[in-house]
C-alpha cells in the first residue's frame, strides 16, 4: 500500500491511496482524512486502506484521479516528532577523518541521534529556500520510517513491529553553520532547516525482499542538476538498523504515533558507488587531494533523490527540489 498527502484541506493535507505505478490515486477520507489520523487508529484503518488500494489496483475505483507528485505535501506534512540518527557510522568516520577529528569508539555501539524540525516539512517538489548561499547548503539522502505508538523502553527485538511506513528523506543541512552550533555544546538548530520527503510512503510489505525488517536493500540514487552524485545501497554498511534506532529513541520516552525516525546519510564503504551528500564527497576529496573540489549547492541547483526496484520502477517517487534564495 502506498499513501500520500495532497496539499488540500489544511496543514495536515488530504490523505490519498496511490497505486503501485504512482499513476492514480483516490481520497481516503471515508477511512481517515489525514495520515496522522490513520496512524492513530492503524489497526482499524490499515485494513480498510488496503481494501481501497486493492480496488484501485484492480481498476475498480470510479473516483480515481491522476496522481501528481507536484501536488503532494510530505506524506506527513508535520509530525509530533522527528528524530534523525546516524546509522551509517562509516560516513561519520570519513567526515571526521577529513577534518582531523578522532572517532570515539562509542560511535560504533551507541547510535547518534538528534531531534529535528518537525512542525512543517517540505513537500517532494518544494523549493529549498535559504537566506545565504555561503552557508554551505547540502542535501542528505536518507531512508525514514513512520511509527505507531511505541512504549518507553521498547527493546530492539520488539521495535520493528512498530514500523508502519517507509519513505525517502532529504535532510537539508547548512554545513557552514554546524561548527559554531556544535561548539556551543547544545546541538543543531539553525544548521538543520526543514527536511523533505518522498511523494509517497509505503508499507513494508510493498518492498518485498528488499526489506528485511530493519534495512532497505536498494540503491538510493542521488543527482544534482541531472549529474549522478551517488547510488549507495541503503542496506549495506548500516551499523544500526531501524529497530535499534527506534529502541534508542524510546529509551527514556514513549514515541507517539506519527513519529519519524531517519537513518542518517546513506553511505557505503565502497567508494565506487558515490555518496548521498556533498559533505562526504568533499571529505573524500580532502583525503585524496588535500582539499575539497566540489562546491556545496548554489541557488538554481536542483537536487533529485529516488529509489528504484529491480525492474527499474520508482518505489517512492522522486524528491526533486530547487535551491532558491528565501524571499
Amino acid at each position: 500500500m502506498k499513501l500520500a498527502s495532497l496539499k488540500e484541506g489544511g496543514r495536515d493535507g488530504a490523505l490519498v491511496v496511490v497505486d503501485r505505478a504512482l499513476a492514480r490515486c483516490v481520497e481516503a477520507a471515508p477511512v481517515a482524512a489525514t495520515l496522522q489520523a490513520a496512524l492513530e487508529t492503524w489497526p482499524e484503518a490499515a485494513p480498510k486502506l488496503a481494501e481501497i488500494a486493492d480496488a484501485l489496483e484492480a481498476g475498480k475505483v470510479a473516483a480515481a484521479r491522476p496522481f501528481d507528485a507536484g501536488a503532494c505535501a510530505a506524506p506527513l506534512p508535520r509530525s509530533y516528532q522527528f528524530a534523525d540518527g546516524s546509522a551509517y557510522v562509516h560516513h561519520m568516520e570519513l567526515v571526521r577523518k577529513a577534518r582531523g577529528a578522532d572517532m570515539p569508539e562509542s560511535f560504533w555501539s551507541d547510535p547518534l541521534m538528534y531531534q529535528g524540525l518537525s512542525d512543517s516539512f517540505l513537500g517532494p517538489r518544494d523549493d529549498i529556500a535559504v537566506e545565504d548561499e555561503s552557508w554551505g547548503i547540502d542535501f542528505e539522502g536518507e531512508i525514514a520510517v513512520i511509527l505507531d505508538d511505541v512504549p518507553m523502553a521498547t527493546p530492539a527485538e520488539a521495535a520493528g513491529a512498530h514500523i508502519k511506513l517507509v519513505m525517502l528523506l532529504n535532510d537539508v543541512s547548512l554545513r557552514g553553520l554546524i561548527p559554531s552550533e556544535l561548539g556551543k555544546g547544545f546541538g543543531f538548530f539553525h544548521s538543520k532547516p526543514a527536511s523533505s520527503f518522498s511523494p509517497v510512503a509505503v508499507t513494508p510489505d510493498e518492498l518485498g525482499s528488499a526489506w528485511d525488517g530493519g534495512r532497505l536493500h536498494l540503491p538510493l540514487v542521488c543527482r544534482i542538476n541531472g549529474d549522478l552524485i551517488g547510488r549507495p545501497n541503503a542496506g549495506r554498511d548500516m551499523t544500526f538498523d531501524f529497530p535499534q534506532l527506534i529502541a534508542h529513541a524510546a529509551r527514556t520516552r514513549r514515541l507517539s504515533a506519527g513519529t519519524i525516525i531517519g537513518s542518517g546519510t546513506v553511505s557505503n564503504t565502497d567508494r565506487t558507488v558515490g555518496s548521498a551528500c556533498l559533505a562526504e564527497v568533499r571529505s573524500i576529496e580532502t583525503l585524496d587531494h588535500g582539499a575539497p573540489r566540489t562546491p556545496f549547492l548554489s541557488f538554481g541547483d536542483v537536487v533529485n533523490i529516488e529509489m528504484e526496484d529491480d525492474s527499474g520502477a520508482t518505489m517512492f517517487g522522486a524528491i526533486e527540489q530547487k535551491v532558491v534564495p528565501c524571499s
